[in-house]
């Protein structure tokens, strides 16, 4: 039964590298892609490549995204790039180009750029209706020209994130909703 983020046990043994338990929960049914709500399976909780092969082995799926457009491999490079190495070297050259393809600006980046645009504008829009006011004049054209720009910005903003997302890792920028952390992650830093 999966906890209240829905991280499951058979994610739990993978982060463990329990490959007894893992076994034993796949002879009772378990599903080695089972996701939890950020769309993460077991194989984004693995700490060493053999947990990694066996659930390879199982049938994980390595040629895939979660909720945030984060594969597997990109998800494990920085803490542990010898199992992002040894997943790529497990993927056949379509599924390597399919992924590329498929990659897209995670969600948070998008809504970030959205309510930085919005923030903008906002105070845009303030500053003009103080402005028009105290020259007694109607802001109405101002506005709509604030507004165009805002639109034109976000469209190339979106364009820019379609085609520079590849340069950074999905997740980097500052994200305040909790993660979950690392089996190896005490909390004392």
């Amino acid at each position: 039964m999966p906890d209240a983020n829905t991280y499951t046990p058979m994610h739990a043994a993978a982060s463990y590298g329990h490959i007894h338990i893992l076994e034993y929960l796949i002879s009772r049914g378990g599903d080695v892609n089972i996701t939890d709500e950020d769309g993460d399976t077991p194989l984004y909780t693995v700490e060493n490549v053999e947990t990694a092969r066996f659930l390879v082995d199982h049938g994980a799926l390595v040629a895939r995204q979660n909720a945030e457009g984060v594969s597997p491999i990109d998800h494990l490079t920085e803490d542990f790039p010898h199992i992002a190495e040894y997943l790529r070297s497990t993927l056949d050259p379509s599924a390597v180009a399919e992924m590329a393809i498929a990659a897209a600006p995670s969600q948070h980046s998008q809504n970030a750029a959205t309510e930085q645009l919005t923030s903008a504008l906002m105070q845009s829009v303030q500053e003009i209706m103080e402005r028009a006011e105290a020259e007694g004049r109607d802001p109405e054209e101002e506005l709509r020209q604030a507004v165009s720009r805002t639109v034109l910005e976000g469209v190339v903003t979106g364009f820019d994130m379609s085609t520079d997302e590849g340069d950074s890792r999905p997740g980097d920028e500052h994200d305040d909703t909790p993660s979950k952390r690392s089996r190896m992650d005490d909390g004392s830093a």
